[in-house]
């Protein structure tokens, strides 16, 4: 299947070489400058969760991230302009892992390692998922579990930054803070929400500037006023409203890798089993984050991202990145957008950021270490309220849809007091029941038809219409559709109980059936028991052998014993076309059709030359040609002239109509005394449909040429030849209108 397809190495390096133009050199900067500030807050309150005194440690990761995320996702991932950066989802899930490890008492140093470690498996499996060829499963995920997961994260975005922005200790949890308000630091408060109120209300002023970095100049702003009055706030150390100094540079940068890496030794194999789940967690947010902001970037610039191949580019540099000392990351919608709007055209742009944000950190190390931690906090605030999705309230207004709502809280609500693997696997759970809940209440029966209400493409004679019409009613045809389980088997076997009981002939349908599962096979089983105690017929149609998605279902009924060697009562057909005419000839009292034993019809025994002159039939027939045709051979073909008319002395005959994609669909089907060929014969135009031999064939052929010679020595054998033609055509115009009408009621 298309979302199976597995991801190859040999395109894991692009073929193709991206040019770079100025849209995506501006692109790039513009994602840099929304990207970097929010990177340097996401890192803050990871690292921030471990200790205060390595908030810098953590901006310092956001930077390392935005650097390789952009670089190595932008040039190894499957979309373009895509822009990959440290992300909300993980910032909360690392968050709520540090926290958890400082309240067990382990020491700083190794949770810093153990968040490290955690961030490259999470990549090894990133990759791992898009080399196996499960990138395209996120369309699958419903959409009320999207919306609790984006908002169950801004809500924990916004609970692990409230005692920041509080100036509150790191230690305590968000409701702790607000209800003891003696601990706040007014000035951390003010500086935090100006930066909110700025970031906030600034796309009503400007777009050109991003309002994240107006938030952050509205911060500093801010803090530069306090600091005019307290001398203290103008020296880095000892300072707990800034970030402090980061250390980027040399012997710092190289040092505090060294340091990182030094502990692994301490991670024994349980720790390391202990923290899989947290990195599976986090590869599945990461890999969501990323995909889902993929299609939105399809659906803006009417392109296709390669799904696959981006989770191998989003895990290697995630590896990447942690190996660095860096945070992990995803592709940013925000960022993303920005730089759509200023001009990105391909991946380098993703590339750009990531080399804009390699020269702002090297030059503007020292300006990073004054940005006020609750300014960072107010723009995480503002990051956390956007990502809530208000759009489910209004499921509320509807009876139809409050469950589905009932989905997005429970995804919140595990969220929030669980984890956010636990929220999506209870939203996706709930979604299912949900959807099994649907199937149930529905049926399965698309159309529902007596016999005369819609018969065969076989034009019959008048007299056989006539019999059909009168026993029409012996036989039901029943169309079913999607998909047979054990939700709706009952409801189904309901639709079809009274007439099992009482008609002759029960045609079931099953083209557009996809699946069927074993309670529903168990119950073409019983529906065979029901009509073999009467002795009448189920005829089945459609059934799939070779189904897109890789099950034959004719091989499934079998072995769910829907089929005996030795028992009649069920046959199968490959169209209901032929099911409907095999059920026809048996209303007429035909035997099985055989053209072994079949004498050729003469001219003077087809209903359109009944009371014609033995003598003019005989003109007639020195000007025809006889012809056969083996079964499977092409009388005529689409798009031939129309000079010829055709009479079927012996065998069947069917008309296939050209349909995309090279495939073809019977039209209508002819037998002994039968015409076709008559529309382009009388209008002069091209064929518009295959004719094709179903049996042995024998035919009469009429040229036009030798119509004329007929109709000069017989007026009026042509003229009520004509008449008769359009009369027939008229009787099978009436009967495909009928048979559409049915269609329609239903």
């Amino acid at each position: 299947m298309a979302h199976r397809k597995a991801f190859s190495l040999q395109r894991l390096w692009p073929t193709e070489r991206p040019r770079l133009t100025p849209g995506d050199v501006w692109g790039g900067l513009a994602a840099m400058l929304v990207a970097f500030p929010a990177a340097i807050a996401f890192g803050v309150t990871v690292y921030g969760a471990v200790a205060p005194s390595y908030a810098a440690y953590g901006a310092l990761a956001g930077i390392v991230g935005v650097v390789v995320m952009g670089l190595v996702a932008s040039w190894l991932g499957g979309t373009e302009r895509l822009i990959s950066a440290p992300c909300a989802p993980a910032a909360a899930v690392l968050s709520a892992f540090a926290i958890q490890m400082v309240q067990r008492g382990d020491s700083p140093d190794l949770i810093v390692l153990m968040l490290v470690v955690i961030g490259m498996l999470a990549g090894l499996m990133q990759a791992g998922l898009g080399l196996i060829g499960l990138g395209g499963l996120i369309k699958y995920i419903p959409y009320p579990v999207v919306s609790g997961y984006l908002t169950g994260v801004g809500l924990i975005i916004i609970g692990s930054q409230i005692p920041r922005l509080l100036g509150a200790p790191d230690t305590l949890r968000w409701w702790e803070a607000l209800r003891d308000p003696a601990i706040w630091d007014w000035r951390a408060l003010a500086i935090g929400l100006m930066t909110a109120l700025v970031a906030t209300g600034a796309q009503r002023v400007t777009k050109k500037v991003p309002g994240i970095i107006l938030g952050i100049l509205a911060g500093l702003l801010a803090y530069g006023l306090f600091a005019l009055f307290d001398p203290s706030l103008r020296v880095l150390p000892g300072n707990s409203l800034v970030i402090g100094s980061l250390a980027i540079a040399g012997d710092g940068f190289l040092s505090l890798l060294v340091t990182r890496w030094s502990g692994i030794s301490h991670l024994g194999f349980g720790l390391i089993a202990g923290m899989l789940g947290v990195a599976l967690t986090l590869a599945a947010l990461l890999s969501i984050d990323t995909l889902k902001t993929c299609v939105v970037l399809d659906q803006l610039t009417r392109s296709r991202h390669e799904p696959n191949r981006e989770l191998v580019g989003q895990g290697i540099a995630n590896m990447g990145s942690n190996a660095l000392g860096g945070l992990s990351g995803a592709g940013q919608m925000g960022a993303t957008l920005v730089g759509l709007n200023s001009g990105s055209e391909s991946r380098m742009a993703g590339v750009m950021a990531g080399v804009f944000a390699l020269a702002a950190a090297l030059l503007f190390s020292a300006f990073f270490a004054w940005i006020p931690v609750s300014t960072l906090a107010g723009i995480l605030v503002v990051i956390g309220f956007r990502m809530i999705d208000r759009a489910p309230l209004q499921f509320l207004r509807a009876r139809a849809t409050v469950l589905d709502f009932g989905v997005v809280a429970t995804v919140v609500a595990v969220a929030l007091t669980s984890s956010l693997i636990a929220a999506s696997a209870a939203g996706v759970a709930l979604a299912m029941v949900l959807f099994v809940r649907a199937q149930i209440g529905s049926t399965a029966v698309r159309h529902k038809m007596l016999l005369r209400q819609s018969p065969s493409s076989w034009h019959r004679p008048e007299a056989e219409l006539a019999i059909l019409e009168a026993r029409g009613d012996e036989a039901v045809i029943f169309e079913l559709q999607g998909s047979l389980f054990f939700g709706n088997t009952y409801q189904l076997y309901t639709d079809l109980e009274k007439e099992i009981s009482t008609r002759s002939y029960v045609i079931i349908d099953l083209r557009r059936v996809q699946s069927i599962d074993v309670t529903a096979a168990h119950l073409f089983n019983l529906i065979r028991d029901a009509i073999r105690e009467r002795g009448a017929k189920l005829v089945l149609s459609g059934i799939q052998e070779n189904h897109p998605r890789g099950r034959n279902l004719h091989e499934f009924l079998g072995l769910n014993g829907l089929w005996h060697a030795r028992s009649t009562t069920v046959r199968q057909f490959p169209d209901l076309d032929a099911a409907i005419a095999w059920v026809e000839d048996r209303l007429l009292g035909e035997a099985e059709y055989s053209v072994d034993g079949e004498a050729p019809m003469l001219l003077q025994d087809m209903e359109i030359f009944a009371r014609r002159k033995v003598e003019t039939l005989q003109d007639l027939e020195a000007c025809m040609d006889i012809r056969t045709y083996q079964a499977g051979d092409i009388i005529y073909a689409h798009g031939q002239p129309g000079d010829e008319l055709y009479w079927v002395r012996r065998g069947s005959v069917r008309l296939m109509a050209q349909l995309p994609l090279g495939k073809r669909k019977s039209v209508a089907s002819f037998g002994r005394g039968d015409f076709f060929g008559s529309l382009a014969f009388m209008d002069g135009q091209p064929r518009p449909n295959d004719a094709v031999a179903v049996t042995t064939t024998e035919l009469y052929v009429l040229t036009r040429a030798k119509f004329n010679e007929v109709t000069a020595m017989h007026k009026q054998l042509a003229a009520d030849l004509a008449y008769a033609m359009a009369r027939t055509l008229a009787l099978r115009l009436r009967r495909t209108e009928s048979k559409l009408t049915m269609l329609q009621e239903y």
